[in-house]
């Protein structure tokens, strides 16, 4: 019997996640969460068990509210470089979770590049 959407994501996220974490110990990670509606990203530092900077389209100052695209996820992925570099992170990994790279998920990772991430 076929598995449903919601078990083949969790199985995709744990395969990318425990293969990341693998090859990239020591690194902070940037994971990404996509939403219908929204798209948020973080910086954790797994070792210490804390979030160093993170970002959302829920935020009012970014002023993309309910807006899952392209530009909101581009907005998000340049505040987030914005506050790493604040708090002192230039190095991390990728983290997409179950989601394909493509579309928001990559419009993130290419605005998060250009604001100064290295990943």
């Amino acid at each position: 019997m076929a598995k449903s959407k919601r078990q083949l994501f969790l199985k995709r996220s744990l395969r990318v996640r425990n293969k990341l974490r693998k090859m990239n110990s020591g690194r902070v990670r940037l994971s990404v969460h996509r939403s219908n509606k929204n798209i948020s990203a973080q910086l954790i530092d797994d070792a210490q068990g804390r979030t160093l900077a993170a970002a959302s389209s829920l935020e009012k100052d970014i002023g993309m509210v309910g807006k899952n695209n392209v530009i909101a996820a581009a907005k998000v992925g340049l505040i987030l470089a914005e506050r790493a570099k604040a708090a002192g992170v230039e190095t991390c990994y990728f983290d997409r979770g179950g989601s394909l790279f493509h579309g928001g998920i990559k419009a993130l990772a290419d605005a998060a590049r250009e604001g100064g991430l290295k990943f």
